[in-house]
Protein backbone atom coordinates (compact mmCIF):
# COMPACT_ATOMS: atom_id res chain seq x y z
CA UNK A 1 0.00 0.00 0.00
CA UNK A 2 1.33 3.41 -0.97
CA UNK A 3 1.52 5.86 1.93
CA UNK A 4 0.97 9.57 1.28
CA UNK A 5 3.17 12.17 2.94
CA UNK A 6 2.72 15.93 2.84
CA UNK A 7 5.68 18.23 3.41
CA UNK A 8 4.81 21.79 4.43
CA UNK A 9 8.02 23.80 4.26
CA UNK A 10 8.92 27.13 2.67
CA UNK A 11 12.43 25.88 1.84
CA UNK A 12 11.69 24.65 -1.68
CA UNK A 13 15.00 22.80 -2.10
CA UNK A 14 14.54 20.96 1.20
CA UNK A 15 11.05 19.84 0.16
CA UNK A 16 12.27 18.64 -3.25
CA UNK A 17 15.20 16.75 -1.74
CA UNK A 18 13.09 15.00 0.89
CA UNK A 19 10.39 14.18 -1.69
CA UNK A 20 12.95 12.63 -4.02
CA UNK A 21 14.61 10.58 -1.27
CA UNK A 22 11.33 9.30 0.15
CA UNK A 23 9.82 8.40 -3.20
CA UNK A 24 12.88 6.32 -4.11
CA UNK A 25 11.63 3.68 -1.66
CA UNK A 26 8.77 2.99 -4.07
CA UNK A 27 5.95 2.85 -1.56
CA UNK A 28 5.69 6.54 -0.61
CA UNK A 29 3.93 9.32 -2.51
CA UNK A 30 5.03 12.79 -1.43
CA UNK A 31 3.42 16.17 -2.04
CA UNK A 32 5.03 19.48 -1.10
CA UNK A 33 3.38 22.74 -0.01
CA UNK A 34 5.56 25.85 0.26
CA UNK A 35 3.44 27.75 2.78
CA UNK A 36 0.97 27.16 5.58
CA UNK A 37 -2.22 28.04 3.71
CA UNK A 38 -1.35 25.76 0.79
CA UNK A 39 -0.40 23.02 3.25
CA UNK A 40 -3.73 23.22 5.08
CA UNK A 41 -5.64 23.04 1.77
CA UNK A 42 -3.58 20.08 0.52
CA UNK A 43 -3.84 18.22 3.82
CA UNK A 44 -7.61 18.52 3.78
CA UNK A 45 -7.84 17.39 0.15
CA UNK A 46 -5.18 14.65 0.13
CA UNK A 47 -5.63 13.31 3.68
CA UNK A 48 -1.99 12.14 3.88
CA UNK A 49 -0.83 9.43 6.26
CA UNK A 50 1.81 11.78 7.70
CA UNK A 51 2.70 15.48 7.58
CA UNK A 52 6.22 16.94 7.87
CA UNK A 53 5.71 20.50 9.06
CA UNK A 54 8.34 23.22 9.26
CA UNK A 55 7.95 25.66 12.15
CA UNK A 56 9.64 28.72 10.64
CA UNK A 57 7.60 29.92 7.68
CA UNK A 58 6.76 33.47 6.56
CA UNK A 59 2.97 33.51 6.13
CA UNK A 60 1.97 31.40 9.11
CA UNK A 61 4.33 29.54 11.40
CA UNK A 62 4.16 25.79 11.85
CA UNK A 63 2.48 26.04 15.25
CA UNK A 64 -0.36 28.07 13.72
CA UNK A 65 -0.67 25.56 10.86
CA UNK A 66 -0.67 22.69 13.35
CA UNK A 67 -3.46 24.30 15.39
CA UNK A 68 -5.59 24.68 12.26
CA UNK A 69 -4.90 21.10 11.17
CA UNK A 70 -5.85 19.73 14.59
CA UNK A 71 -9.10 21.76 14.67
CA UNK A 72 -10.19 20.44 11.25
CA UNK A 73 -12.13 17.17 11.43
CA UNK A 74 -10.57 16.05 8.11
CA UNK A 75 -6.97 16.48 9.31
CA UNK A 76 -7.10 16.27 13.11
CA UNK A 77 -5.88 12.67 13.34
CA UNK A 78 -3.04 12.90 10.81
CA UNK A 79 0.31 12.35 12.56
CA UNK A 80 2.64 15.34 12.34
CA UNK A 81 6.43 15.61 12.58
CA UNK A 82 7.57 19.13 13.38
CA UNK A 83 10.83 20.28 11.78
CA UNK A 84 12.81 23.36 12.68
CA UNK A 85 16.22 24.92 12.31
CA UNK A 86 15.53 26.37 15.77
CA UNK A 87 16.50 23.83 18.39
CA UNK A 88 16.46 26.13 21.40
CA UNK A 89 14.72 25.15 24.65
CA UNK A 90 11.76 27.48 24.13
CA UNK A 91 10.99 25.91 20.74
CA UNK A 92 11.44 22.38 22.12
CA UNK A 93 9.12 23.11 25.04
CA UNK A 94 6.49 24.62 22.74
CA UNK A 95 6.76 21.63 20.38
CA UNK A 96 6.48 19.13 23.24
CA UNK A 97 3.23 20.76 24.36
CA UNK A 98 1.63 20.06 20.96
CA UNK A 99 -0.02 16.92 19.62
CA UNK A 100 2.87 15.78 17.41
CA UNK A 101 4.63 12.50 16.82
CA UNK A 102 8.12 13.94 16.82
CA UNK A 103 10.16 17.15 16.86
CA UNK A 104 13.27 17.14 14.68
CA UNK A 105 15.89 19.86 14.35
CA UNK A 106 17.36 20.63 10.95
CA UNK A 107 19.67 19.78 9.43
CA UNK A 108 18.95 16.05 9.48
CA UNK A 109 20.39 13.41 7.19
CA UNK A 110 17.96 12.12 4.59
CA UNK A 111 18.39 8.47 5.60
CA UNK A 112 17.84 9.30 9.29
CA UNK A 113 14.71 11.28 8.45
CA UNK A 114 13.44 8.48 6.22
CA UNK A 115 14.01 5.92 9.00
CA UNK A 116 12.02 8.03 11.47
CA UNK A 117 9.18 8.48 8.97
CA UNK A 118 9.02 4.75 8.16
CA UNK A 119 8.95 3.91 11.89
CA UNK A 120 6.00 6.24 12.46
CA UNK A 121 4.14 5.00 9.38
CA UNK A 122 4.52 1.40 10.59
CA UNK A 123 3.02 2.32 13.95
CA UNK A 124 -0.17 3.85 12.53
Amino acid sequence: MVKKILIIDDEVNFGKLVKKNLELSGNLKVEVAVNGNEGIRLASRLKPHLILLDILMPDMDGFQVLDKLKKNVNTALIPVILLSAKGDNATRIQASSKDVELFITKPIGSSELKDKIIKILKSI
